[in-house]
């Protein structure tokens, strides 16, 4: 599969048309099943809501929307275009609308309900999701500069060192780049020490 973009955590946005309030609420969820989490939970915390629209995209191609209510394509259906065009998957955003009293028609509710998510979508953190591995050697002290200057010169995310009789490097590297790595440290290290590679996993980097 290839990068995509997804949020991190969760975000929320009000917006008010004709004394409705229509909040918003846009999460990270790589799930059906975290999907519908957040919003059992959303439902939780607005038992008094009249509609809690929403829509959901996961990476492998699964999208489900719901207009919970309101008039058919004017609710769930804007709040999933609206996740398209972001350009982000692994997200679902849930649009709570408490009633104003006053009739919205159509149109207002197609514009609402994009306004809401859109405004959840853009206060939200973006991440990009890569396929990467995670990969950690042990060092002696005598050479720690040296391999992590080595590290650091590459495409990498390290973290910090752990020092106890040697020192334990770890980081996190695009899939499929750690070779060239691996070989120089292994080259430093005159073969004293192996990396540890882990199995290929997306998260952000």
């Amino acid at each position: 599969m290839a990068d995509y973009k997804t949020l991190r955590g969760t975000a929320t946005f009000e917006y008010e048309e004709k004394r409705s309030r229509f909040i918003a609420t846009a999460s990270f969820a790589d799930t059906e099943e975290k999907a519908l989490s957040v919003l059992n939970a959303v439902r939780a915390a607005n038992r008094t809501a009249r509609h809690n629209v929403y829509a959901y995209v996961l990476q492998n191609g699964r999208t489900r929307y719901s207009d919970d209510g309101e008039p058919a394509k004017t609710a769930g259906t804007p709040v999933l275009e609206t996740i398209h065009h972001a350009e982000v998957s692994d997200v679902i955003v849930v649009v709570t609308r408490y009633f104003g009293g006053i009739l919205l028609g159509t149109g207002g509710l197609v514009r609402a309900y994009t306004a809401a998510a859109a405004g959840a979508l853009q206060a939200a953190e973006l991440v990009s999701m890569r396929l990467v591995v995670d990969c950690s050697i042990r060092v002696p002290y005598a050479m720690y500069e040296q391999a992590q200057r080595c590290i650091q010169a590459a495409e990498t995310r390290l973290d910090e060192p752990v020092f106890d009789d040697a020192v334990t490097l770890r980081w996190r590297m695009p899939a499929g780049t750690e070779s060239a790595l691996c070989e120089a440290l292994r080259e430093l290290l005159r073969g004293a020490a192996e990396v540890e590679i882990s199995q290929p996993l997306y998260a952000p980097f």
